[in-house]
């Protein structure tokens, strides 16, 4: 009977941890939304570079006063120096990019794009991490990618350089994601944020001479302080919840973002999304769902060289 107590205990613990993980992750995607929605309209009046450098600035500024390596002696030990630093890159790349398309794209068609995320993971994690796709993955991602020609419309009209661009952010993002995959092996989540934060930094630093525009107001330069803020607590969120629940729980309720962002872009921008933005979203999240479930299905670790149907 204590046998039974303690193991009805732990299964309700971790319902419990998986509901509070579900809420953190509801919270990520609400800061990120809020974050994106900064980053465009700051961009409307300055540089995206400026913005960008805000952020990781800022980000850089605020993690120094909670992880630091005087408080947290090992935190800049990495057994993966070279692949820290790429991770760094291609993040402080992917979000440049992300904040030069939010200039011309709403927030819903940026967002949108953004969805094909796990599409991408998929692909790179092949040929990083061993982990080969079969059919059914394959065609889960094909569809995908024809509800991203839904939103952009190539060839009518719809289709312009700031959906290359951003799809291009989603591709270095993807590939950064794997890359975390990989280092989590030997470093700590701390010690992941801390690179990710310094090396921004230190990109976007002998940038800023170049485009820097002085803020028109306290409010603006606030917002800038504010898109560091956002992003560094958005992460902190996901991390915590990461370590209460299975990816594989919080993954669906990434698309919840899609809400916050209609609605956003709505009271700020006045945007609506179109009929044809929201099919394509619903393609998107239906076939990034469909991989969600095929990973369920299949287990949540997979030996190298396996092909996943």
């Amino acid at each position: 009977m204590p046998g039974t107590m303690t193991t009805l205990a732990e299964i309700a613990q971790q319902r419990r941890n998986r509901l509070i993980g579900i809420g953190l992750m509801c919270l990520t995607v609400l800061f990120f939304a809020c974050l994106d929605t900064t980053a465009k309209y700051l961009g409307e009046m300055m540089d995206p570079m400026q913005v960008a450098w805000a952020r990781y600035t800022s980000a850089f500024v605020l993690t120094l006063f909670i992880f630091n390596p005087v408080s947290h002696p090992g935190l800049m030990k990495t057994r993966r120096p070279v692949l820290q630093v790429v991770r760094g890159v291609l993040l402080v790349s992917s979000t440049v990019l992300n904040f030069l398309a939010l200039r011309w794209l709403q927030l819903d068609e940026a967002l949108s794009i953004i969805f094909t995320f796990p599409f991408i993971v998929a692909i790179a994690s092949g040929p990083i991490l061993g982990e080969w796709l079969g059919w059914r993955r394959w065609c889960a991602i094909g569809v995908g990618f024809c509800g991203v020609l839904l939103i952009t419309r190539p060839g009518y009209g719809g289709f312009n350089h700031a959906a290359l661009i951003q799809l291009t952010s989603v591709i270095c993002y993807g590939l950064y994601a794997v890359i975390t995959r990989v280092v989590s092996r030997t470093d700590s989540n701390e010690t992941s944020l801390f690179y990710n934060h310094l090396v921004g930094a230190l990109i976007m630093l002998p940038v800023i001479p170049f485009v820097w525009q002085t803020p028109q107001s306290w409010t603006i330069a606030a917002l800038m302080l504010g898109t560091g803020v956002l992003g560094s607590i958005g992460h902190f969120c996901l991390i915590a919840g990461h370590k209460l629940a299975p990816a594989a729980v919080l993954s669906p309720f990434i698309y919840t973002q899609l809400i916050w962002v209609v609605i956003l872009g709505y009271l700020v921008f006045g945007q609506v999304p179109t009929p044809l933005t929201l099919a394509g979203a619903s393609i998107v999240i239906g076939s990034g769902l469909y991989l969600l479930y095929r990973e369920r299905q299949v287990g949540k670790t997979v030996t190298s060289g396996t092909v996943i149907e």
